[in-house]
């Protein structure tokens, strides 16, 4: 099929782009850089042997995406550009729900326009709200903390119900757990533009020396260790979903989670970490932040069983992987 990747040069879209040529897929790369690197195509094509068409824009501009439409022939598209942290969200919501729900009003429309009836979209746990671990597909959507998940169970509504007027167009609804790791050839990995969001970059930053210390936020939840429990998935076990969902898809909304159906804390995970890689991770316990939950991880077995995909990958694979990536960065 012939794939139009949105976001496809950042940390899950590079990955998810290269699982898609390795199953002789065409792909075209949408990405405006806000959170992403130009270099990550060079990396692409060096693991894959193939240089995807790229496009450099933001796809809330309706008319410059058009050109892409009439362009190329698309069998269906794979939807990760986004803004995506949790915090800045609370900061800038109005930049959050404007990048988030117009660009996929923007994409559905143009699929509608021109026939290109598969539509994956990348959504997050964030839209289980605080519900009660394990979270599976037919919990009700929550209000969330933050307008970053409100965006995501928002983009969802838009999505079912543009399914639900027209029958030809086919939507599956991806709710990530927490991707980490990287490519075991540590070309691509997550990379991000200053200081990190996320737990794991933050300790391989902290383990290179390029940050001083690792907060962990709160060490008296009810849990194993007193840390926060999340579901950790390898983010090439996590591409290859979106390949299984995109071939999988027909007709209707699917609604899938990606994660491993396993709790790990964060001190077992920054234990795993030092273990596996023999480096120092200084940590210190800090307050909790407004909003985070206890234990956070997926039912994954409706995947398992219609996707016939599984996640494969342990911790010890996960933390090696990010670490060989980031001793790969100058």
């Amino acid at each position: 099929m012939n794939i139009l990747v949105t976001g496809g040069l950042g940390f899950i879209g590079s990955h998810t782009v290269i699982e898609l040529i390795k199953s002789n897929h065409q792909v075209v790369i949408v990405d405006n850089l806000i959170n992403s690197k130009v270099e990550v195509l060079d990396k692409i094509n060096e693991i894959c042997g193939v240089r995807p068409e790229f496009y450099q824009m933001d796809v809330t501009n309706e008319s410059a995406v058009e050109e892409i439409f009439k362009t190329h022939s698309f069998d269906g598209l794979i939807h990760f550009a986004g803004l995506k942290a949790v915090g800045e969200s609370v900061e800038k919501p109005i930049a959050y729900y404007y990048n988030n729900l117009v660009s996929t009003m923007v994409l559905s429309k143009l699929c509608l326009k021109y026939s290109v009836n598969r539509f994956v979209f990348s959504s997050s746990a964030t839209v289980y709200g605080d519900q009660t671990s394990p979270l599976k597909e037919d919990f009700e959507l929550k209000t969330t903390t933050n307008p970053y998940g409100e965006t995501k169970a928002m983009s969802e509504r838009i999505l079912k119900d543009i399914a639900f007027a027209n029958k030809d167009f086919a939507v599956t609804l991806l709710r990530y757990f927490n991707p980490v790791g990287a490519h075991s050839s540590g070309l691509i990995g997550e990379d991000p533009n200053g200081i990190p969001n996320n737990l794991m970059p933050f300790i391989t930053k902290v383990a290179k020396g390029q940050l001083p210390v690792l907060s962990v936020f709160g060490d008296d939840y009810d849990t194993i260790d007193g840390t926060g429990v999340r579901d950790y998935i390898h983010v090439v076990d996590l591409a290859e979903g979106h390949v299984k969902a995109l071939e999988h898809l027909n007709e209707g909304v699917h609604i899938y989670n990606l994660g491993t159906g396993q709790g790990t804390s964060v001190l077992e995970l920054v234990h795993a970490f030092i273990q596996e890689n023999k480096v120092d991770v200084p940590y210190k316990i800090v307050s909790r932040r407004p909003g985070d939950l206890a234990t956070c991880y997926a039912d994954a077995n409706k995947a398992k069983a219609e996707l016939k995909w599984s996640a494969k990958r342990g911790i010890e694979e996960m933390v090696r992987d990010a670490w060989n990536f980031e001793l790969k960065q100058i």
